[in-house]
Parts: C-alpha cells; sequence; structure tokens
C-alpha cells in the first residue's frame, strides 16, 4: 500500500505499524538512510495483502493450537465421569474446522475464477491478469487504491508461482478518467487494441528505455511508452516522479499498465514531436525549419520545466538526461519536458544538493564532473541545456562529424568544443563574422544577431567546466526571458519593415 510520511514517522515506526520489516521498506522505495525520510512524500508499504481485499496473498494464520490439557484433568481426585472428551480438544476440533472451512470458501473462489477465465478466452476474450512486480501494492496510483484482486497462484514451465492480479479497466472508473488527479491503470488489452497490436504505423519512435506508439484512448490522443518487464526502476521512476510534480512544461502522465514482460506508460499527446526532429535535417522528415523566436520560445519554455523540478517541488530532482529528443513539442509548438526514467532524487549535503550515481545519460550533454566521479547535481542538467542551446543555434547535433582534407576518416567531435573555439574568435556581437558559418542555414538568415550572439554567451556559461561558475536554471529562465522579448520586438521591427517594402513595390 502507499502512505503519506507524517511528522514523527520513521522507518523504523511504519516496520513495526504494518508488520513488515525495515529492509523491505527500504528495499521498495529505494531509501539509503532511513533516517533521512521526507515528510509529506509517498512511500510503498509492501504488504502482503492487497488493501480492501478479504482474502489474504497468502494463508499465513494458523490453525487456532490445542491447549494441553490440564493437571487437574488427569488426576484421580477429580474426574468428571460426564464428559467423554476434556474441554480443550473440543475446542481445539472447532478451531481447526473453522480454518477448513475458511481455506475451502477460499478455494472455491479461486476455482471459480479459473473457470469464469477459461469461458471468457473460449469466447475469444482477453482475460487481463498482471504479475505483482514488486510488492502487493506496486498498482497503487499514489495514494488512490486501484488495486485488483488476487484470482490464482500458477507454475509454469520451472518458474515459482507468483501473483497475478486482475487491473480494473478505465471504463469501470466512469467518464471522467482522464480528468483525475491520480494515474489511470488501464487493461493491457486497451493498450493492445488502441495501437492495432502495436502497428509499425503507430511506432512514433524508440526512446532510451523502449518504443513510443500513437493510441486513442477513449477518444484522447495519447503516447504509450511500449518497455521491457526488465526497466523497472526506469518504469518507477517515472511514475514516482510524474505523480508527484505538475507543470505545464512538464509532460503529463495520464496512466499506466502491464503485462507478464511487458511495462506501459501512458501520456499526454506531444502533436509536433520532438524538438531534435524539427532541428536536425527537419525538411527530410517532413517539418518546416523553425523560425528564430518560436526555438526561443522552445527553450524558454523547456528552462521553465526543468527550473520546476529543480526548485519549486517538494523534493527537488535532477532529470540527467536533458536533450532535444526529449523535449516535446504540443500542437502550438510549446515544449515539454519528457522522459523522467532517470530522474534522481537529490538530497541536500554540505556541498548542495547532490546524489553520487552510476553514469547514465546520452554522450555530448554529459558534465564533465558527472562523467569523472558520478556527482549528479542540478548543475549537470544546466550542462546539458547549454548543448541544448547550440543546437538550437547551430541546427547541428551534440556529436557532430568534422572532416579533412588530410584525412579520410570524418573526426567525432562534441558541439561544445567546436562552439568554444568559435566564440573564443567572437568576443562580441560586432564581430560574429566566424560565427556566422555555424549558425543554422535553415533560418536563412532572419535573425537578430545581437540576441544570437546572447544566447551563445549563455550556452557557454552553461557548459562551464566548474559546475559553480555555471547558472541555476532560474538565472537562465530570467536570462531567455530577456532574449525573448528583444527578439519579439525584432521581429515587429521586420513584420514593419517588410508591409512598408510590399507597399512600395504594388505601388500603394
Amino acid at each position: 500500500m502507499s502512505y503519506v510520511m507524517r511528522d514523527g514517522d520513521s522507518v523504523e515506526s511504519l516496520a513495526s505499524r504494518f508488520g513488515v520489516s525495515m529492509d523491505s521498506i527500504e528495499s521498495v522505495n529505494g531509501i539509503d538512510d532511513p533516517d533521512n525520510v521526507t515528510v509529506g512524500s509517498l512511500y510503498y508499504i509492501p504488504l502482503d495483502s492487497v488493501p480492501g481485499d478479504p482474502y489474504p496473498l497468502k494463508n499465513t494464520t494458523p490453525p487456532a493450537p490445542v491447549p494441553a490439557p490440564s493437571v487437574d484433568d488427569f488426576s484421580g481426585d477429580r474426574v468428571d465421569h460426564k464428559a467423554h472428551l476434556p474441554y480443550g480438544w473440543i475446542i481445539g476440533g472447532l478451531g481447526v474446522g473453522l480454518a477448513l472451512i475458511i481455506l475451502s470458501i477460499f478455494l472455491c473462489v479461486c476455482l471459480r475464477s479459473e473457470r469464469n477465465s477459461h469461458e471468457k478466452d473460449a469466447q475469444g476474450k482477453v482475460s487481463h491478469k498482471f504479475h505483482i512486480l514488486r510488492n502487493p501494492s506496486f498498482f497503487c496510483g499514489s495514494g488512490r487504491y486501484i488495486c485488483g484482486k488476487v484470482v490464482e497462484q500458477k507454475q509454469t514451465d520451472g518458474e515459482s508461482s507468483h501473483n497475478q492480479v486482475t487491473i480494473p479497466k478505465v471504463s469501470s472508473l466512469g467518464p471522467d478518467a482522464f480528468n483525475m488527479d491520480k494515474p489511470v491503470v488501464f487493461a493491457y488489452e486497451d493498450i493492445f487494441l488502441s495501437t492495432d497490436g502495436f502497428s509499425d504505423s503507430n511506432l512514433l519512435g524508440h526512446g532510451t528505455y523502449g518504443s513510443v506508439y500513437y493510441s486513442r484512448l477513449h477518444d484522447q490522443e495519447v503516447a504509450i511508452k511500449r518497455m521491457t518487464a526488465t526497466k523497472t526502476k526506469e518504469f518507477m521512476s517515472e511514475v514516482k516522479v510524474l505523480c508527484k510534480v505538475h507543470h505545464a512544461n512538464l509532460v503529463e502522465l495520464i496512466g499506466y499498465a502491464a503485462s507478464h514482460d511487458e511495462l506501459f506508460l501512458v501520456y499526454e499527446y506531444a502533436q509536433k514531436g520532438s524538438l531534435r526532429s524539427h532541428l536536425h535535417d527537419p525538411q527530410n522528415k517532413g517539418h518546416s525549419p523553425l523560425s528564430w523566436i518560436m526555438r526561443v520560445q522552445i527553450v524558454l519554455d523547456a528552462a521553465r520545466g526543468i527550473e520546476y523540478i529543480h526548485e519549486h517541488t517538494r523534493t527537488h530532482y535532477v532529470h540527467r538526461d536533458i536533450k532535444t529528443s526529449n523535449i516535446l513539442l504540443d500542437a502550438s509548438f510549446r515544449a515539454k519536458i519528457s522522459d523522467f526514467g532517470l530522474a534522481k532524487l537529490v538530497g541536500i549535503t554540505n556541498e548542495g544538493e547532490v546524489s553520487t550515481t552510476k553514469v547514465v545519460g546520452t554522450y555530448g550533454y554529459l558534465a564533465p564532473e558527472y562523467l569523472s566521479n558520478g556527482l549528479a547535481t542540478t548543475k549537470i542538467d544546466v550542462y546539458a541545456f547549454g548543448v541544448v542551446l547550440f543546437e538550437i543555434i547551430t541546427g547541428k547535433e551534440a556529436i557532430i562529424r568534422t572532416e579533412h582534407t588530410f584525412t579520410k576518416n570524418p573526426e567525432r567531435r562534441s558541439l561544445v568544443s567546436v562552439m568554444l573555439a568559435v566564440l573564443r574568435n567572437s568576443p562580441d556581437s560586432m564581430s560574429m563574422s566566424s560565427m556566422k558559418d555555424y549558425i543554422d542555414t535553415n533560418m536563412m538568415n532572419l535573425y537578430p544577431h545581437d540576441c544570437v550572439f546572447k544566447m551563445a554567451m549563455l550556452a557557454k556559461q552553461c557548459v562551464e567546466d566548474d559546475p559553480i561558475l555555471r547558472p541555476d536554471m532560474k538565472q537562465v529562465v530570467i536570462s531567455l526571458s530577456q532574449i525573448f522579448l528583444s527578439s519579439v520586438e525584432w521581429e515587429a521591427t521586420l513584420a514593419g519593415n517588410s508591409q512598408v517594402f510590399s507597399g512600395l513595390v504594388q505601388g500603394r
């Protein structure tokens, strides 16, 4: 079950209250320090039964013990000739009989459920039974129980027995399921049918931890990420983070589902796809090039989303995988940060908010201190965002190939190293001649030079080797807001000049 931590609670007190071990609570919730728990945060308690289910997952109630006859019962001085059996044996027999009756009822329920499922399969319908992947409360949605009943335990081909649960369909939750604050648990049948059996025609792309499909679930457009069951850690990370954070510039988690070997996350659908597809060779992907003002609006939106998880949530997170393919665009080209499978909770230490982890992410976006020692702070997201800013300016990828006349094989270099060398030769906006060769030609020279230079200098600050010298995302948002306002003024001036020029040509 899920439990909201209150004042005075601890891992030890929860273990004592719910009758479970401290190790199981720490393992399920990924708690490294049992003394460092957050009041108001959601924690999972691995109970042996599903909340609201009258039958336990396993029969842990032993038969009532048979009390031993007292010495008086066998004394020669006090023998009750009217009683054929001692009272203790009678009570013990009743206890055993009661236990057998309860066990019989439980077996009848299991057999009836099994018979019903076979009857449905015979009619061509799919029965929705899913493994409990980690603990009985796995499918409890952030404090709102949506747990299915235990219907059977079976053993298959050398595998140990697994608890199976039936997950309720979203249709049973009513027409307002998509408007609920908590994620919805979908039936696998709904996921399968809405994607036409995961057909290639509905495939939107491949992410770090799975494929993403387009779907219409109950007349709403959604995106469904399909993951293998081996990615349980990443799956749980996304669910736990997106259940707690809600922002216009973060992709919204609608629900999730599971089968015996796959996991599914259901998100709001981003109609325009990823920023990456609009920056790198957009024409071949069926997109029109992004204008300068659209680019500034997109990175400003993305910066606000990152700032939110860094500074404005109850517990602060580092995303660890900021890149253009994880910035999605809606129908109005407003940006949303996605893919929280690597998101990490950061703790407060003497060195600030920091978490030591193994190095994960995408090369070309990884900060040097993260590569060298695995220190995950919010500044590694700032570094990755600086790379995104360089991509916005140049239209090039984070890792580019440079060709030399004296070598046959192209050299792979980071965009950061290339742009830092360019900026050394362009100390101010008036000396941008060397930088112009690296500005995206898809903008057709329609951009304010001073704004481009300011964004390039902001990107340079974000990718400083020393994380202390990098700005935080709040400062980045302020700088981008100023660049956006200047760009809007430039665009208004450009439009006015175009109208004057158009009037002269037409003889007005």
